[in-house]
């Protein structure tokens, strides 16, 4: 079995962005972890719910929240599998969870060449997984244009 490290937790995040890549959403997956323990699992829901704010960093905020009874995330950490955006970002600030990996940079909108602001608490990190994650993206968007 995996030890459970950041790895782990990004591969459940990968795993999560295949269903959505199946679904034909936008492939980016999300998990929400509490002590060593994935207590949302999420992905981008904008098509299936025609509601641009469904993406799976939002999903798994509100999943996590539901299931610690609570609206703030403190000692939980969020794995996602490309660079949360400015929208995803500012809730994370207010649910002021302590940690967010992400796989890849999103070098277009992501929240830091954003210069959004995160909870003061909240560290963040990048790369892990990040080429599995670009690749999905990458092989989502070129199968879209062809079908075009």
């Amino acid at each position: 079995m995996d030890s459970f490290d950041d790895t782990y937790f990004m591969k459940r995040a990968l795993q999560e962005a295949e269903t959505a890549y199946e679904k034909g959403e936008i492939p980016i997956g999300a998990v929400i972890v509490i002590d060593n323990k994935i207590i949302a699992r999420a992905h981008n829901l904008t098509e299936t719910l025609k509601d641009v704010t469904a993406h799976a960093e939002m999903q798994a905020i509100t999943a996590a929240a539901d299931y610690l009874g609570g609206k703030y995330l403190k000692k939980c950490t969020l794995y996602v599998t490309i660079e949360p955006c400015q929208m995803c970002a500012g809730a994370l600030y207010w649910s002021q969870i302590d940690r967010i990996v992400f796989g890849a940079r999103d070098e277009k909108r992501g929240c830091k060449v954003m210069g959004t602001t995160l909870h003061p608490k909240t560290k963040i990190e990048g790369g892990i997984l990040a080429d599995e994650a670009s690749s999905l993206l990458i092989r989502f968007f070129v199968e879209k244009r062809n079908l075009n």
